[in-house]
């Protein structure tokens, strides 16, 4: 009998449990999350006066129960309504919800909500838009073609100088945006460069909780820093005198100072969400902006389940050039995002400008390295400090050596130089590790995943970064020596580095994972170390233990030079109103350049030896150039929805772009009109001629005639017809066909170029050869 009172208690946990089990289960199953619903606009019935009525009736008509009181009703469940670039709502459902509304009639698709990453001056000299004196193209009155970008970020810091409006026109007339306010954000805020500002943050508080506005601005205003520096990259007015604390001291000022920004705040302290990027895109297609910089991305989904690839193409058909960063996943093989063919999709290299810093070893030998650290604790110049490496002989980094939270023992490490392996943690981060820990300065080492590419930081202690095979020999001094010493200097800023440009290591890679006949990215941009504006409301490093405040900063990223390219779109879109996105993008690319200021091959930081289109994608951007090129190769949005077609996407696939219908006028995905040329032989050998298309748009000099010259390559032998193009007036369009013919399979890739000269003009378009491999 004395086991009856424990068998009841045993009872009453079981039933207790299985009560919560399915308790949960039950909560789980009616757990909201958002969805975004697209829906075909043509497909609404008469009944409905308009398209939100529609979509509002479609929603209610799928809830499982009705809402409790107090909880949201279904006008509440819709959390944005999409009218412009895509069109549809995003919506709070249920799972089951979500399957029911899928089967109703006029719903095209329904996606789940995704995260998106951020992807984090001497760059305007760099790329010849400099001097600007009074007879320079660059210079020249923009105000009869105004320019308005579209920086999808972060928000904006307003009081930044880059942001003064002195002496420009007043705001376009076309302009249908607002100045939205909240929390440190008034309408004063907004001026003839700021022209719009506005959040979006319900996809994010539904995902991530209500934002907490007495730790983060529920308004425009940048608490990040990110926002600030891309919009002062793209069209940031002229600043004398700036400067990271001394560092990069010079002249700033954006790609395009004579354009206006947008401003489209979607980031939070938690992320950035597609429902409210998506809303961000429409709503800046329908105020007005003629370019849209997104300086973010998530991952590769095809092309009908990626929400921005979907919204970027109703913007492409509306006229508006959308420019995004290629991710900083380098140097991995198809790393890449945002490579749908209407995206320019943006990589990152370095400029000829250097933050040089040594690091002095007690065995007499000096490594070369970079830092931006300016701070009070400065090490004596006389002395030699112990060093401590917590990590062994292993070629794997481990906590202790990636000096990561908490791992750093202050009986081993307080007054000495400590080495971290790069990885895991944010740079700086290491530094506060090592400080927090009592150690004096630190040397930040490369790991096989960053070779000898060098990042400068502003550290929070005497710190500088080496390349790895400097790095390895530190190491191993400290490991085989009884007593190892160093000591650290930094040397300021220094121009005329060589080599450069260089493809930055961290700067994702191609093959396109989605489309190998597309070549991604297009072109690379100054993306390292890049001087622009900062929030007043958060130090240089960007941790929460910095407390220092500048109005620059310096930082590396895909998001520094994706802005770059979309200040320069602007350029052209002021000097060339007429020019479609596609036009835009192929002046940019066919006059990108492959060779450094020492006359060699571009070259991979990640590796010390030449990149190739896969790094590079065209080139190296060349503004001047892009103005006139010559020719381009123009797409419009039918093409690029024939190339959909090629991707043989079923109906339904391809009614999320469009209610267009297929022509079939490509013959595959390689015969988009796309200024690159990537040739794949597929797998079965007896395959062994391609042949594509192309049509160029002369935009030079009305009667002008053009050769071919084709690079040659190992495995096929190539074929342009006709070899010459003779065009006889502006704007004329003429095509060619080039065949590519296997002469022996090659395992690799091959690289190579067609160009079409004129004697004025070099319009270069990069070719690959691809051979899968057999079956």
């Amino acid at each position: 009998m004395a086991e009856s009172p424990v068998k009841w208690a045993c009872l009453m946990l079981t039933s207790y449990l299985f009560f919560n089990i399915v308790l949960s289960a039950d909560t789980q199953l009616g757990k909201k999350t958002t969805y975004i619903v697209q829906m075909d606009k043509s497909a609404m019935p008469r009944s409905f006066t308009n398209h939100l009525e529609w979509y509002s009736s479609k929603v209610r008509s799928v809830l499982i129960q009705p809402e409790q009181q107090g909880d949201a009703g279904e006008e509440d469940r819709i959390i944005y309504s999409y009218q412009t670039a895509v069109h549809g709502v995003a919506a709070r459902l249920s799972e089951e919800e979500a399957e029911r509304l899928e089967e109703e009639d006029g719903v095209v698709a329904i996606f789940p909500e995704t995260k998106y990453h951020l992807h984090t001056t001497r760059s305007p000299a760099f790329l010849g838009l400099e001097p600007e004196d009074i007879n320079s193209v660059w210079s020249q009155k923009l105000s009869d073609h105004d320019v308005i970008v579209g920086v999808v970020d972060t928000g904006i810091w307003p009081e930044s100088g880059s942001f003064n409006d002195t002496g420009m026109t007043p705001v376009p007339a076309h302009w249908k945006g607002q100045c939205e306010t909240g929390r440190g954000f008034e309408k004063h805020h907004c001026n003839r460069k700021i022209v719009g500002a506005r959040v979006f943050y319900h996809g994010y508080e539904t995902a991530a909780g209500k934002i907490n506005e007495q730790t983060e601005y529920k308004s425009p205003r940048d608490q990040d820093g990110h926002g600030s520096h891309t919009a002062a990259t793209v069209a940031g007015s002229l600043v004398r005198g700036a400067n990271l604390e001394g560092y990069a001291f010079g002249m700033a000022r954006g790609m395009a100072p004579g354009a206006r920004i947008a401003v489209y705040k979607v980031c939070w302290t938690g992320g950035c969400f597609s429902s409210d990027i998506l809303s961000a895109v429409d709503r800046a297609v329908a105020d007005g902006v003629n370019i849209l910089s997104i300086s973010l991305g998530g991952g590769v989904s095809s092309y009908y389940r990626d929400s921005l690839s979907i919204a970027t193409f109703g913007a492409m058909e509306m006229g508006v050039l959308v420019s995004s960063s290629a991710g900083n996943g380098g140097p991995e093989p198809a790393s890449l995002t945002n490579v749908s063919p209407w995206i320019t999709t943006v990589g990152a290299s370095t400029m000829d400008r250097d933050f040089p810093a040594t690091v002095k070893m007690g065995n007499g030998r000096t490594l070369n390295g970079v830092s931006l650290y300016k701070g009070r604790r400065m090490l004596s110049i006389n002395k030699q400090y112990p060093v401590v490496y917590m990590g062994g002989n292993s070629s794997s980094p481990d906590p202790g050596s990636l000096c990561l939270d908490g791992t750093l023992d202050r009986r081993l490490v307080a007054g000495k130089i400590v080495i971290c392996d790069r990885g895991i943690s944010p740079r700086v981060q290491k530094g506060q590790v090592v400080k927090d820990a009592g150690g004096v300065g630190m040397v930040l080492a490369n790991t096989a995943a960053n070779g000898e590419e060098l990042v400068a930081d502003c550290h929070l202690l005497p710190a500088v970064a080496v390349g790895e095979t400097d790095g390895k020999a530190l190491k191993h001094y400290v490991i085989t020596s009884p007593n190892p010493t160093a000591n650290l200097a930094f040397l300021g800023t220094r121009l005329g580095i060589r080599p450069s440009p260089v493809v930055a290591a961290f700067s994702s890679r191609g093959p396109n994972s989605l489309t190998l006949e597309i070549l991604k990215p297009d072109v690379v941009a100054p993306g390292v170390n890049i001087l622009a504006a900062w929030t007043g409301d958060a130090g240089p490093s960007g941790l929460p233990t910095d407390q220092r405040r500048v109005k620059f900063n310096l930082l590396s990223g895909t998001s520094m030079s994706c802005p770059h390219v979309s200040g320069v779109a602007a350029l052209l879109k002021a000097r060339h109103p007429e020019w479609s996105p596609a036009a835009i993008k192929s002046a940019l690319m066919t006059t990108a350049y492959v060779h450094d200021n020492t006359h060699g091959p571009l070259k991979d930081a990640s590796a010390a030896s030449p990149s190739n289109p896969y790094d590079h994608g065209a080139g190296h951007i060349n503004p001047i150039k892009a103005l006139e090129p010559g020719l381009v190769y123009d797409i419009e949005a039918q093409d690029y929805f024939e190339f959909l077609c090629a991707q043989k996407l079923t109906p339904a696939q391809l009614k999320v772009f469009s209610n267009r219908s297929c022509a079939h006028s490509l013959a595959s995905p390689g015969d988009l009109n796309y200024p690159a040329i990537s040739a794949v032989f597929p797998e079965k050998a007896s395959i062994t001629t391609l042949t594509f298309h192309r049509t160029a748009t002369n935009v030079g000099p009305p009667v002008s005639n053009y050769h071919a010259i084709l690079s040659p390559f190992k495995g096929a032998s190539l074929q342009v017809e006709p070899k010459t193009l003779h065009f006889t007036r502006k704007y004329q369009k003429l095509s060619y066909k080039i065949t590519f013919s296997t002469v022996s399979r090659q395992t690799e890739p091959e690289f190579g170029s067609l160009v079409w000269k004129d004697g004025m003009h070099r319009v270069r378009s990069p070719i690959v050869i691809t051979w899968l491999p057999p079956i």
